[in-house]
């Protein structure tokens, strides 16, 4: 780790996130950081917008030590506050404004910030939650926020403190009870990760990055810090559309894109569905992680690119784990040797190292692992060990030349373009229902993502329709079930015990007709 720090301090000069534009800001203050639909906004404004939103925050309460959850969704506003809060040695919760009121209540209820900020301008879902929550609208430089002012308790973080140990970033998933789980990251992780991505994918200055993977999620945080890190231009995009990354391909001079696999896929269906032909002039660097990357969509990527699309494994709790290298492309399904700086190690259930090549459950250990859970000393020490080893719940084989190869999952995790879906959260709602007697939700592989697919026994007639409308009103949409089978009666054990298996399988078979009970 010792060349890794000294290379961060040599090429950062930073121990805070905002640190990493500092740089760019005396070199080329003119030149284009952001370009969102607001607007552009140049290192120089984007440096005065940052230390005017600190100002305003800190006028409004916010302190060191504070949470300040950030509702929206990508734009150059959620930039300006993100940095602000790190100015100010506030700590960001960054939310999805495409959550469900509950989901938003939550995060909020869990974090107690003493300010929620709201992009208002970039997402009319922002909007609603802060008409919900009584925010007061101000034009700020960098964007129109709205404000709201929260009862809190004193600063509970540690404030000051090395860049490794001072949390810069909260980030939600739901865990598998359902519950809101905070994946604290700090100065240093975020660091570790900007660093990551320039070595990965080799980021210079005269690069200009797709800002489409959404920033409440790590994935979306490489992508913004990575860019900043080295002076380049990201290209921010509130919501994906294929229709939209085609014309930034073609026409907006592309040069870096990365995201989930769906992405890609769902680009070359439109692609065949407008009769467009693929064009992107200046695009030097594909990447894809976050679900499975098939073979398939591996080879179009270099067809239709002549580039090779390079695959990143990582979680919310620590990213990068591993990438592919791009001067060594591959022609497998490896995400790659580990990150550099980076640990692993491969276990059986009891805690011993798997034979060379054998499969195992990954652990790993490095700068990316995050510091815990918030306010669940519990649920941390159930994943991260006192040694800081922490369990991915992934199954995994190293190959001869230390490339990683992920096999499955020990948890039940989907992963929805992109996004983090836990089944046990959707069945709880699903179990609320009146109608509903038990319900058992599993993933079915798709091209390049995976969909959610609902079972459901009901106690009278009921719709998948109506089910889905149910769902609805308290789940963000991409946790919406593709499919809602209805059930006359579970697989069970003898004890009762629903058996997922059987219904993973039925819902991989195209015989099962599974799109009758389509959710609609």
């Amino acid at each position: 780790m010792r060349d890794l720090v000294e290379w961060r301090k040599g090429v950062f000069s930073t121990d805070r996130i905002h640190g990493l534009y500092e740089r760019w800001v005396r070199q080329c203050p003119d030149k284009a950081a952001w370009e969102d639909p607001e607007g552009i906004l140049t290192y120089s404004q984007l440096d005065q917008a940052v230390g005017t939103a600190a100002m305003n925050l800190a006028a409004a309460g916010l302190r060191a030590g504070d949470r300040l959850v950030i509702v929206g969704e990508n734009s150059s506003a959620l930039g300006v506050l993100l940095f602000a809060a790190s100015k100010l040695d506030a700590c960001a919760v960054i939310s999805n404004a495409r959550l469900s009121a509950r989901e938003i209540d939550n995060v909020i209820g869990h974090a107690q910030p003493r300010i929620a900020a709201f992009t208002c301008a970039a997402s009319r879902d922002a909007r609603q939650h802060a008409l919900r929550h009584g925010a007061i609208e101000a034009a700020w430089s960098g964007g129109t926020v709205a404000i709201a002012q929260l009862p809190a308790d004193g600063p509970e973080a540690t404030t000051g403190a090395a860049a490794e140990d001072q949390v810069a970033v909260i980030l939600y998933t739901s865990g598998t009870s359902g519950n809101p789980k905070g994946v604290m990251l700090t100065h240093g992780n975020l660091l570790f990760l900007a660093e990551s991505v320039v070595r990965a994918r080799l980021l210079h200055s005269s690069d200009r990055s797709y800002g489409v993977g959404p920033y409440a999620h790590i994935a979306g945080l490489q992508q913004l810090l990575g860019a900043l890190s080295v002076g380049a231009t990201s290209i921010i995009q509130s919501r994906y559309s294929p229709a939209a990354m085609a014309d930034a391909l073609a026409n907006r001079g592309l040069t870096v894109v990365g995201g989930v696999p769906a992405l890609w896929s769902k680009l070359f269906d439109w692609y065949q569905k407008e009769a467009v032909v693929p064009s992107a002039p200046h695009l030097r660097c594909a990447t894809a992680g976050g679900a499975p990357v098939t073979e398939t969509l591996r080879v179009a990527v270099e067809q239709t690119f002549g580039l090779p699309l390079n695959n990143t494994y990582g979680m919310t709790e620590a990213t990068p784990i591993a990438y592919t290298r791009m001067d060594q492309s591959r022609a497998d399904a490896s995400v790659g040797p580990p990150a550099v700086g980076m640990e692993i190690r491969i276990v059986r259930p009891d805690g011993e190292a798997v034979a060379p090549g054998d499969v195992g459950e990954l652990h790993v250990r490095g700068p990316a692992v995050m510091k815990g859970y918030y306010k669940s000393p519990d649920l941390t020490a159930a994943v991260l060990t006192r040694e800081g080893w922490l369990n991915t719940g992934d199954l995994a084989r190293q190959g001869a030349d230390t490339a990683l190869f992920i096999v499955g999952r020990t948890k039940e995790l989907i992963i929805r373009s992109g996004f983090n879906v836990y089944p046990v959260e959707i069945e709880e709602i699903l179990n609320a229902h009146a109608d509903v007697v038990q319900s058992a939700v599993v993933g079915r592989n798709v091209s390049g993502d995976e969909e959610v697919v609902a079972f459901v026994e009901v106690a009278k007639a009921v719709t998948p329709g109506e089910l889905t409308r149910f769902l609805r009103a308290h789940l963000a949409p991409y946790k919406i079930p593709s499919s809602i089978v209805i059930m006359e009666r579970m697989p069970a054990s003898p004890t009762g015990k629903i058996l997922k298996n059987q219904l993973r399988e039925m819902a991989a078979s195209a015989a099962t007709g599974i799109r009758v009970g389509a959710a609609g």
